[in-house]
This record gives structure tokens, C-alpha cells and sequence, in this order.
């Protein structure tokens, strides 16, 4: 066998803009040492990654570091779209780190070379082609996230957050390799190509206990990336005690990385034709791992995240917590259109892709909605504080009307009301999407806490709006201080996107369909 390998450099053009990216964050720090200057590569590098991205993803599709006709990475168009929306994810959350920086709360050298190298990790891991490629990546982008939650100074809550979140996540990741391995020992494959087709091969394999015991293991470590119950713990302390921007880019950037690496174990990363079988179910050839196995666990984790994280956020009184615990809540509805695959409806050709664009398509229109939920509350905090307490916003809409109304346009859109039109047609989806797979139960379930939801986005959106005194709460950003214009502007661009695929919801739908 010829072990010589080519190297499609176009392929790896935006890996290479991202960890040239945190090089040079690394030597202009060393060399200018100037915060202006080393947030200004960083800004440069990851404009210049999205674009990069985006412009290799719009060409023919590529391939590198193939064994024959395995792959470890392959750069499509929907590779191009996910790596741009991680770079920009990363840059927005400069913006908003722009309070923290100036405050000195953080060293700004090594802030923006871990957020450099985490983002490198989440353009890496859309083109992921095998279960290694997959968890390294995934690694990379979480691994500078421990030490970016522990990074302010003098702050206990951070280092307690940090080591819980670092001791957590490895045990999820010595869970997920386990699975890994075991997968290798059933099938001898690691590239998802290779593992779809011998699953196809010799269907007795899925007969085998070992075989259950590793997709299992593969799911629930992937699971605590997008802190599904009841691997969430870490999520509300670990919000609560990094820097604001951080919290945001946890559970935006981060949560997107475990959507797109269940995405890619479940079906979404090697899709080999095959014919549909007699009994309309889906040859194994189109799933990673065998949809019979992932589809019960999934639809259990789903049903779990949604209830637990609903409930509980009912309870809260700090804001970063209630909005931690409403993104556990909402990472239930991300997987829930997986959850379809556990019916045997839900895994003809047509459903199972119907469930894969849903859940993609979630993803997207949570993101956004959750980045600019964090950016209005950075906006209307000290930039170097907390999140407060939830009655600490009270008034905020007489005093910062335009932020105040992004906040409560971001929480209504999580509910699912208008005028967040975003959060509606994302419910709709994945409602539509598992009435289509024969999950008429796990819709039921979907709707029921959604409902439960409305209690605590409506109560914190009437607090922002009920009189108040005019003076600032304690932490606030006094009321004759202006919101710093990359914050601002961060917001701004933010909102915009959101309302415009509120009002066009397709084209996030179209995109998420051509995975």
C-alpha cells in the first residue's frame, strides 16, 4: 500500500488563517505588546478566516490526508458555511470582550491567542472525516476554554468554574475515545466512510452488545458539549463564574461544536447512496452509527434536557444563570428531531434528512438569538462584571431603551413568540420535522415545554420594562456612560441578522437542507 499522502493546501486554506491567526495574536503581543494592536490581528485574522471559508467553500468540493477512499477531511460547501460561522461567533465575541480588555481584567495577549486557537479548533472541526480528526478538533476548541474561564484576575468564582468545567469535560472525553475504541475493535474503521459501510456489510454487527456499548459512549461524551442533561452540571457555574464574553461564546461557539460533531456521528458527515430497504427504514450506509442504536438514546436525552432545563430555570434569580439553564433547555430542542430516528418512521430517507436539517437549522437560529441575549446583557452591564441579578434589570428599558429592547427581542425569540419570528419558525421546524419522522409524542413534549418556557422569558422581559428609579443598579453601566462602540456595533450586527432570518427563515432552512 502506497502510504504517501497529497495535501490539498486550497482544502486547509482556512485551517491555515485561523492558527495563523493566534500565531500572530502570539507575536504581536510579544513583539508590540499593545492591546490595540493585538485585537486587531485577531479581528484581521478571524474576518479573513470567515472569508476564507466562505470563498473555498463556494468551489468544487475537496478532499485531503485520503486513504483510498476514506477521508480525514473534506471541505464542502456546508463545511465553508459552518468554519465562516464559527469565525464570526469568535469575532463578535471580541467585540464584546472590548470592556474586559480595556477594564485589565484579563491579559489581552493571551485572551485573543486561546480564543484564536478555539476557533481554529471549530474551522478544523466542520471538515472533520473520521472519529480522531472529530475529538481532536473538539478539543481544540474546547481545551483554551478552561483556561479562558478561569482567565480574570482575582476571581474565585472563575478558578472554581474552570476546574469544574476542565474536570467534567475530561472525564466526557476519556468517555467519548472509550466509544471511539470500542467502534475500531467491532469494526476496524475509524473514518466515518468506512464505518458507515461496514455497518451495510454485515448487519450482524449491529447485533452485537459491544456494538450498542460504543455508540452509546460515542453520543452521551458528544452529549456534554452541548450540555445535555444529565451531563450539564458544569453549564450554570461554569456560565456564572467566566467573564461575560466568554459565557457567550460557551454557549454559542461551543454549543455549535457539539451540535455539528452529533451531526457528524449520526448520519451528517459521510452519506453514502444506498436505496432505501423494503421496509422504508434507511440502510446503514446513510449513518455513521446505526440509527437504531443513537435514535432511542437521543430521543431519551432530548425529553430529559428539555424538562430539566426548563423547570429549573423557572427557579432563577441570577440572569447568566437563568440564560445557562435556558441553554440547556434549548440544546433538548436541538436534538430532538434526532430523537425521530428511535421510530422506525423516522428513519426513511426523506425523514432522516428532514431531522438532520432541523436540528442544524435550530442550531443556527439559537445561536444568534443567544449571542445577542449575552451581547444585550454585556451591553447593559459593567463589561467587566457580572450578570447580576435578575432584579437588578429592572428599569432597563427606561433608562437604555434600544439595548434593553434587543435583550427582550432575544428572549421572546428563545420562546418562540413574535415579534422573534427567528425562535417561532426554529419550534415550527423541529415540531414539523418530527410530526414528518412519526414522533407524535416527542412533539407533544416539545410543544408542552415550550409553553413551560414562556414563564421565565416573559417574567425576566416584563422585568426589563417595569419603572424603576432611574439610577443604574448596582454593576450597571452608569446612565451617562455610553455602551463602547464595538460592543455596539457587535449587537447591532447581531440583531440585524437575526430579524432578517426571522423574516426569511428559508434561507437558513435551504442552507441546513443542502447538508
Amino acid at each position: 500500500m502506497n502510504l504517501t499522502q497529497s495535501v490539498d493546501n486550497i482544502a486547509l486554506l482556512p485551517a491555515y488563517l485561523a492558527a495563523g491567526t493566534a500565531v500572530l495574536v502570539l507575536l504581536a503581543d510579544l513583539v508590540v505588546a499593545r492591546r490595540g494592536a493585538t485585537t486587531a490581528v485577531f479581528a484581521v485574522g478571524a474576518l479573513a478566516t470567515a472569508v476564507g471559508a466562505l470563498v473555498v467553500g463556494s468551489g468544487d468540493d475537496r478532499q485531503t490526508f485520503c486513504a483510498g477512499d476514506a477521508c480525514s477531511y473534506l471541505f464542502t460547501g456546508r463545511t465553508g458555511l459552518i468554519g465562516a460561522l464559527f469565525a464570526l461567533l469568535t469575532l463578535g465575541v471580541l467585540a464584546f470582550s472590548v470592556p474586559l480588555l480595556r477594564a485589565g481584567e484579563v491579559p489581552a495577549g493571551e485572551y485573543c491567542f486561546l480564543l484564536a486557537c478555539s476557533m481554529t479548533g471549530g474551522v478544523v472541526l466542520a471538515g472533520a472525516g473520521d472519529l480522531i480528526t472529530l475529538i481532536v478538533a473538539l478539543e481544540t476548541l474546547t481545551l483554551p476554554l478552561y483556561v479562558l474561564v478561569g482567565l480574570r484576575r482575582r476571581s474565585v468564582a472563575g478558578a472554581e468554574a474552570a476546574v469544574t468545567f476542565f474536570v467534567v469535560s475530561v472525564v466526557a472525553t476519556a468517555v467519548t475515545l472509550l466509544g471511539a475504541a470500542l467502534l475500531y475493535a467491532v469494526t476496524g474503521a475509524l473514518h466515518f466512510r468506512l464505518l458507515a459501510t461496514a455497518f451495510a456489510a454485515d448487519p450482524k454487527l449491529l447485533d452485537v452488545p459491544l456494538t450498542s456499548a460504543a455508540v452509546a459512549l460515542v453520543v452521551l461524551g458528544l452529549a456534554f458539549k452541548i450540555a445535555a442533561v444529565p451531563f450539564h452540571a458544569w453549564a450554570p457555574a461554569t456560565y456564572d463564574g467566566a467573564p461575560l464574553p466568554v459565557a457567550a461564546y460557551l454557549s454559542t461557539a461551543s454549543k455549535l461544536g457539539g451540535v455539528v460533531a452529533l451531526l457528524a456521528v449520526t448520519g451528517i458527515a459521510a452519506p453514502v447512496a444506498g436505496a432505501v430497504v423494503s421496509d422504508g427504514s434507511v440502510p446503514s450506509t446513510n449513518a455513521v452509527l446505526p440509527a437504531s442504536v443513537t435514535g432511542p438514546v437521543l430521543a431519551a436525552l432530548a425529553v430529559l434536557t428539555m424538562t430539566v432545563g426548563n423547570l429549573v430555570a423557572l427557579r432563577q434569580t441570577r440572569m447568566i444563570r437563568l440564560l445557562a439553564w435556558s441553554s440547556v433547555a434549548q440544546a433538548g430542542y436541538v436534538i430532538a428531531p434526532l430523537g425521530a430516528l428511535a421510530i422506525a418512521g423516522g428513519r426513511t430517507a426523506e425523514a432522516f434528512e428532514t431531522a438532520l436539517a432541523a436540528a442544524l437549522a435550530y442550531t443556527v437560529f439559537f445561536v444568534l438569538l443567544e449571542l445577542s441575549a449575552f451581547g444585550a446583557v454585556i451591553a447593559l452591564r459593567a463589561g467587566h462584571g457580572d450578570g447580576g441579578e435578575i432584579g437588578d434589570f429592572r428599569g432597563a428599558g427606561h433608562r437604555r431603551p434600544a439595548v434593553a429592547a434587543v435583550l427582550a427581542l432575544a428572549l421572546v425569540g428563545l420562546a418562540g413568540l413574535p415579534p422573534g419570528l427567528a425562535g417561532l419558525f426554529a419550534k415550527v421546524t423541529v415540531v414539523r420535522s418530527l410530526l414528518f419522522g412519526d414522533s407524535d409524542w416527542l412533539a407533544l413534549v416539545v410543544a408542552v415545554n415550550a409553553v413551560i418556557g414562556l414563564a421565565y422569558y416573559v417574567r425576566v422581559a416584563a422585568t426589563i420594562f417595569s419603572p424603576a428609579p432611574d439610577t443604574a443598579a448596582p454593576g450597571e453601566l452608569p446612565t451617562g456612560v455610553r455602551v463602547p462602540w464595538p460592543v455596539a456595533a457587535a449587537l447591532a450586527a447581531a440583531t440585524v441578522v437575526t430579524v432578517v432570518i426571522g423574516f426569511a427563515p428559508q434561507l437558513v432552512l435551504d442552507a441546513a437542507a443542502g447538508w
